[in-house]
């Protein structure tokens, strides 16, 4: 009888670890991504992101630019709330240029950098300055942009490309996987800021994604 009750004690232990470790797994989805964990880097400086910020640099550089934006669910209708987006680019040399002390990923990807987290909208806006291209590169301008869902792993989406970027050939334009959907933007001028719009649907072309 002991024997048999320590059986079931022994079984029912098991499984509870089981379930504990399951319930903490994030899914792992989008492919490898190197420097996904700079999502989080937000956590260094104990601030909470919103759905609207101001990327550093923005007063000081030209042009500026505005980007809104909704996330939806993979169904593309119903907003997504607590998503946590990260924003970075370049400067206006194309250089990922940190500050004097960079923190962490910083020292890779550069102080014009942001966090952004939606609300029960799903709708997000940030304010930075167009960045340039990679100098003696035959890259386009581009903002990068990655994304932390609940429960899942940070993973990259299409970066921001600009319409009106000659370095956006029709063969780069090609070359997109649209993950999250098209990052390609149009801007336009409004209140005197080049503005452009564009919404993400979460695991929209992201491998591994159910």
């Amino acid at each position: 009888m002991r024997k048999y009750l320590g059986i079931i004690l022994l079984t029912f232990i098991t499984i509870s670890c089981k379930g504990q470790s399951n319930s903490n797994a994030e899914r792992n989805v989008g492919g490898p991504c190197q420097d996904c964990e700079a999502v989080l880097d937000f956590k260094m400086f104990h601030t909470k992101p919103r759905a609207s910020d101001t990327l550093p640099g923005f007063e000081n550089n030209e042009p500026k630019v505005k980007i809104t934006g909704t996330v939806f669910q993979k169904d593309g209708k119903t907003a997504a709330e607590n998503i946590l987006l990260y924003i970075y680019h370049t400067d206006r040399n194309g250089i990922y240029q940190p500050s004097e002390k960079p923190i962490s990923w910083e020292k890779t990807h550069g102080q014009y950098r942001e966090w952004l987290k939606t609300g029960k909208d799903g709708k997000f806006t940030f304010y930075t300055f167009r960045p340039a291209p990679y100098p003696e590169v035959q890259e386009p301008e581009h903002i990068h942009i990655y994304v932390k869902e609940p429960n899942t792993i940070p993973y990259y989406m299409d970066s921001y490309f600009f319409e009106s970027d000659p370095k956006l050939t029709s063969e780069k334009k090609q070359s997109q996987k649209n993950r999250g959907g098209s990052g390609i933007v149009k801007l336009e001028k409004k209140d005197g800021i080049w503005t452009a719009n564009r919404n993400l649907i979460l695991g929209l072309n992201i491998p591994d994604y159910e």
